[in-house]
C-alpha cells in the first residue's frame, strides 16, 4: 500500500485570477523533506455538448500559457449557489449559444499538482438558443466540428479537454 506524504508546512506565493500557487513542504515516507507547488483554484464543470447531427460544439479562446488559441468544450467556473449542472447549462449557453439535455459523467482530477477536480457532463441535442454572452475577459469563437474533426483535435493535442471529451465520447458509445 502507498503511504500517504506528510505535509509539513504550506505558503500561499501567488493569488489571483482565481488561482493560487502555494509551496508545500512534505515528509516522504523514507522521511525526506521535498518541496512541490501546488496549484489551487475554483471547481469548474465542462461539458461535451453534440447537436442533434452529432457534431461537437466548441470554443476557440487563445490561452496563455500556450501562447495560441486552443480548441476547448464549453465549461467555467461554478457561480455561487448553483450546482455543478445548473453551471454546465449556463456555461455551455453564455460561451456558445446553445442548450441541449445534459446529463453528469462524474468528476476528473485535473493533474497531481493541483487541488482541483473538474465536473464533466455531457449535453446532447443541442440547438441554438441565444446570442453568446461572455464575461468581460472572455474573448470567445464558437465551432461546431464533426466528430472526425474533434477526435483528430483529441488524438494531435489540439484540445484542451481530451479527458472529458473521452468520458463523453465513450458514453455516448462514440468512441
Amino acid at each position: 500500500m502507498v503511504t500517504p506524504w506528510k505535509e509539513i508546512s504550506r505558503e500561499q506565493l501567488v493569488n489571483g485570477y482565481g488561482r493560487a500557487i502555494d509551496r508545500v513542504i512534505f515528509e516522504l515516507p523514507n522521511g525526506v523533506r521535498k518541496e512541490f507547488y501546488i496549484k489551487r483554484e475554483g471547481t469548474p464543470v465542462v461539458t461535451l455538448a453534440l447537436t442533434p447531427e452529432r457534431h461537437a460544439v466548441l470554443v476557440n479562446q487563445f490561452r496563455p500559457g500556450p501562447k495560441e488559441t486552443l480548441h476547448e468544450l464549453p465549461g467555467g467556473g461554478i457561480d455561487g449557489e448553483e450546482s455543478p449542472q445548473e453551471a454546465a447549462l449556463r456555461e455551455l449557453e453564455e460561451e456558445t449559444g446553445y442548450r441541449g439535455h445534459i446529463k453528469p459523467l462524474g468528476t476528473i482530477y485535473e493533474c497531481g499538482y493541483a487541488e482541483k477536480w473538474r465536473y464533466c457532463f455531457v449535453a446532447t441535442d443541442c440547438v441554438e438558443v441565444s446570442e453568446q454572452s461572455f464575461d468581460r475577459h472572455e474573448f470567445i469563437e464558437r465551432e461546431v466540428a464533426s466528430l472526425d474533426t474533434l477526435r483528430s483535435y483529441m488524438r494531435n493535442g489540439q484540445l484542451t479537454d481530451v479527458a472529458p471529451a473521452y468520458l463523453g465520447l465513450d458514453y455516448l458509445g462514440l468512441l
